[in-house]
C-alpha cells in the first residue's frame, strides 16, 4: 500500500464500498438498520431491553464483565430468559471477565445458561495468555445485534458526565449484517470448545431493515498482524479530505506513523481523539506520548479528552464512511486479540458520528507542539520507557 493516496482514490459511495471489499475480501450487506448508542445511559437500556425480549436465542461474547449493579443487572436478565427456555450462551474471555463476580457466574450457570471462558489461563498454555478475544458481541433471536466497545461494569454507566462514566459509542444493527456479528461469535465459542447442532442450526432469513451498508470484519491475530491493521491503513491512504480517530488506546506503529505524516502532507486534515487525564492504562499513555511531537510536527491534530475516560472507537473517512467496532488504534488490536468491526459506507450515519466527534472536542485539550517540545527530562523518560512497551500496550 502506497504512501501517497493514489489517482484512483474513492470518490463516491460506491468506489469507497469496492476498495474495502477488495482490500478484505469480505462484501457489504445492503439494507440494514443502524442505531448509534452513546455511553451507557442508552447502551445498556437497548441491550437490557433486547435480552428481555427474547424468544428463542440470546448469544453474548465480552471481553470485560467486571463489578458493579450493571453487571447484576445482565446477569440478572440473561438468568430470566434462560429459566423461560430461550437458548443463552454467554462467552467470557478469561483475562478480561476475570473479576466477574462468582454470584453472578453460579445464577447464570444454575439458570441454564451456557457458560463458556475463552483461553483458560492455563499454564501449559502461555503461549496463549498474550492473545485474547477482545470482542464485544450481543446477537439476539437472530433479528437484533450490538457491537461496538462497551464492556459491562459500572464505569461505563452514565453519560460520561464525571471521570466514573467513560465514554463510549456502540452500535445497535438489525438486517443481513447479523450474520457477520454471529459468526464472529461462532468462531470464538468454538475455539473454547463448545458447538454442536443447535449453534450450527440454519438461522432464519434475515429481512431488510434499513438502508445502510455495512461490511463485518472479525479479525484474529496471524504472525502479528490481522486485517485491522488494513482497515486502518486504508483509511489513510484512501482519505481525500479528513480522517477522524477516536480511540482509547492511541500507540500507532511505524508503518502508520508514516501513512498519518503522508495523509497530512496531501492536505488531509488527520484528527486523534484519546483519553487524557483519566486513563486506565499508564503504559499506553505513555506510548503514546511518545508519538506526539513527530504527528503533530506533521500536522496530526491531537486531542486530549478531559471528562472521563475515552473509550469509544470510531473512524470517520470523509463523511462518508465509518468504522466502528472493537478495535483500538494500537498494538494489541492490530497483531494480538481476536476484534470485530463494522464499516459503514453511508453520508448520513458518518455525519452523525462526525457531531458526536465535534461534540467530543469541546471537552478536550489540544496537544500544543511549541509546549510539547519544552517538556522536561522526566517526561522524555516516561515517553522512551513506554516506546519500549508499546507492543503491549
Amino acid at each position: 500500500m502506497n504512501d501517497s493516496a493514489s489517482a484512483d482514490a474513492p470518490r463516491s459511495a460506491h468506489d469507497y464500498r469496492r476498495t474495502f471489499e477488495a482490500a478484505l475480501g469480505v462484501p457489504f450487506t445492503d439494507d440494514n438498520a443502524v442505531d448509534v448508542l452513546v455511553n451507557g445511559d442508552r447502551i445498556f437500556p437497548a441491550m437490557l431491553e433486547a435480552i428481555s425480549q427474547a424468544r428463542d436465542t440470546i448469544e453474548f461474547l465480552t471481553f470485560i464483565y467486571w463489578q458493579g449493579p450493571i453487571a447484576e443487572r445482565f446477569g440478572e436478565a440473561l438468568a430470566a430468559r434462560a429459566r423461560e427456555g430461550v437458548a443463552v450462551r454467554v462467552l467470557l474471555d478469561s483475562f478480561g471477565a476475570q473479576w466477574m463476580p462468582d454470584s453472578v457466574v453460579e445464577q447464570l450457570t444454575e439458570a441454564g445458561v451456557e457458560v463458556a471462558w475463552f483461553r483458560p489461563k492455563a499454564r501449559w498454555r502461555i503461549w496463549q495468555i498474550d492473545n485474547r478475544t477482545h470482542r464485544k458481541i450481543l446477537v439476539v433471536d437472530d433479528e437484533v445485534g450490538f457491537t461496538g466497545g462497551v464492556g459491562i461494569a459500572a464505569e461505563w454507566e452514565g453519560d460520561a458526565r464525571t471521570p466514573d462514566e467513560w465514554r463510549e459509542t456502540h452500535f445497535r444493527i438489525r438486517g443481513p449484517a447479523l450474520d457477520g456479528l454471529r459468526a464472529a461469535f461462532v468462531s470464538n465459542w468454538v475455539e473454547a470448545g463448545r458447538g454442536g447442532e443447535p449453534l450450527f442450526r440454519p438461522t432464519r432469513q434475515v429481512e431488510a431493515a434499513g438502508g445502510v451498508a455495512l461490511q463485518v470484519v472479525r479479525t484474529s491475530a496471524a504472525v502479528a498482524y490481522s486485517d485491522v491493521s488494513t482497515i486502518f491503513r486504508l483509511a489513510l491512504v484512501i482519505a481525500t479530505q479528513r480522517v477522524r480517530i477516536a480511540t482509547g488506546y492511541f500507540v500507532p506503529d511505524e508503518r502508520l506513523m508514516r501513512l498519518m505524516e503522508a495523509a497530512c502532507a496531501r492536505g488531509v486534515a488527520v484528527d486523534v481523539l484519546m483519553p487524557g487525564p483519566h486513563n486506565d492504562s499508564r503504559v499506553a499513555t505513555m506510548a503514546a506520548e511518545a508519538t506526539f511531537e513527530r504527528l503533530a510536527a506533521a500536522g496530526v491534530a491531537l486531542y486530549r479528552y478531559q471528562p472521563t475516560m475515552m473509550h469509544a472507537k470510531t473512524v470517520l473517512i470523509d463523511d462518508m464512511v465509518a468504522v466502528v467496532g472493537s478495535a483500538n488504534f494500537n498494538h494489541r488490536s492490530m497483531g494480538k486479540d481476536d476484534e470485530i468491526v463494522v464499516t459503514a459506507v453511508n453520508a448520513d450515519m458518518a455525519q452523525r458520528l462526525s457531531a458526536d466527534y465535534d461534540d467530543d472536542l469541546k471537552r478536550t485539550e489540544r496537544i500544543d507542539l511549541e509546549n510539547w517540545r519544552r517538556r522536561g527530562p522526566w517526561q522524555r523518560l516516561r515517553e522512551w520507557a513506554g516506546s519500549r512497551l508499546a507492543s503491549q500496550a
